[in-house]
């Protein structure tokens, strides 16, 4: 049975519990790790992130800088940054898992969320999941 390493653990502990709670169920039944900076970021974190193009928003208007982090990024393991096969599989079992709980979360595949994944966006990021409407 999968489960989380010492590293996405400490890095998911910096998520609001809501987001704890829909990874831990997720990770019982399909492998994911949590990315180093899928959890809280600080100012210097997200401001690189801007200026390296990996995030379209700066301090302090992400998610990540809230604290608890309001998103958490992770991906489907072992990481094939190729597959968005695999990452659209863990966007639904997370969505799902997120709805049965009572939270809605909002997917970096699908930003608008009307459904139409991947293809209807200027940007992708297929391993962010964010909560919708704090």
């Amino acid at each position: 049975m999968p489960a989380f390493g010492a590293q996405s653990r400490a890095i998911l502990n910096t998520c609001d519990v809501r987001l704890r709670s829909v990874c831990d169920i997720v990770v019982v039944e399909y492998d994911i790790a949590i990315l180093p900076l899928g959890g809280h970021r600080g100012r210097a974190e997200q401001e690189r992130l801007f200026a390296e193009g990996k995030t379209k928003v700066q301090w302090p208007d992400s998610m990540h800088n809230f604290e608890p982090s309001m998103a958490v990024d992770c991906a489907p393991y072992p990481i094939d940054w190729d597959d968005a096969r695999r990452f659209i599989y863990m966007a639904g079992l997370m969505l799902g898992t997120a709805r049965s709980l009572g939270l809605k979360l909002r997917w970096g595949g699908n930003w608008d969320q009307d459904q139409v994944i991947i293809d209807d966006q200027n940007f992708n990021d297929l391993p962010h999941f964010e909560i919708v409407g704090i």
